[in-house]
């Protein structure tokens, strides 16, 4: 059993899991083989791993990928690993996730820890890749998958739905980690639109519109005309596009009109990052 493993590993190497990076160990095999299967996980796969623990999905992975990179910023946890495994296929890089630069990859597949979910979604969402099976918190997951004019519609729905299809696969109880979590989780499917369907938004826009979600769009701008560098008169008596509409009512296309009108009127200009 994994918990059998974990514990073993855990005394063996006096190893305490680190709540400041998010150590929450996953301990259910039937969880890591759900994301291997939503992964599609086979032999022309090259993985990206982030946070990969004591091994116990990267092993599994290793199984199945032809490459694997497991990025991990703990040291120790790193040099239990190459004690542990003779891994062929797997390289493993000593760095923050969100601060380093990535190997190239087709897949993701990770137990995240949950205090990076948000900027290493985005930094993801700006790469090619086939698809990514993530374990996220289950409120930030809700919010990824969120409607317009839901209550948890929010600027990170908008932002993924603008790039891809996004899909709560299960949701997995705190039983299933150790330490156990103070929350539930989810096991998410990320998969990227075909470029021609993508929408490409310029963040300045959406900061400055959810910084005030519930108000309509006309008085938001208003309000965060600062946001986007320019005085509050210069959008004052503009005929914005949806302006009668709530922040948390707007589609990924619906700001992206609203883009397109602000830099034709020259209020913007640039393109996003």
């Amino acid at each position: 059993m994994l918990k059998d493993r974990l514990f073993s590993l855990l005394s063996k190497y006096n190893l305490k899991a680190r709540d400041s990076l998010g150590q929450n160990f996953l301990i259910v095999p039937d969880v890591i083989e759900k994301a291997i299967e939503v992964g599609e996980v086979s032999k022309s796969d090259i993985v990206l791993e982030v946070g990969p623990g004591l091994g116990f999905l990267t092993e599994e992975l290793a199984k199945r990928a032809k490459k694997v990179y497991a990025i991990e910023v703990d040291r120790k946890i790193i040099e239990i690993l190459k004690k542990e495994y003779n891994w062929k296929n797997v390289e493993i890089i000593h760095g923050d996730a969100v601060k380093v630069e990535w190997p190239e990859f087709n897949k993701v597949i990770s137990n995240l820890p949950y205090q990076i979910s948000s900027p290493f979604t985005f930094k993801l969402l700006k790469r090619d890749f086939d698809r990514a099976v993530l374990m996220y918190q289950l409120e930030f997951a809700q919010r990824m998958v969120a409607k317009p004019g839901s209550r948890n519609y929010s600027r990170l729905s908008l932002m993924v739905q603008a790039l891809a299809d996004v899909k709560i696969i299960m949701k997995i109880g705190r039983g299933a980690f150790y330490p156990r979590p103070k929350v539930d989780s989810a096991l998410v499917l990320l998969v990227p639109k075909p470029r021609e369907y993508r929408i490409y938004l310029d963040e300045r826009l959406v900061n400055a519109l959810f910084q005030h979600r519930r108000k309509i769009v006309s008085k938001a701008l208003k309000e965060s005309a600062h946001v986007l560098g320019v005085e509050r008169e210069r959008i004052k008596n503009i005929s914005l596009p949806h302006s009668n509409k709530r922040v948390y009512q707007l589609t990924p296309q619906d700001v992206k009109d609203i883009e397109e009108f602000l830099k034709a009127e020259g209020i913007i200009k640039g393109s996003p990052k």
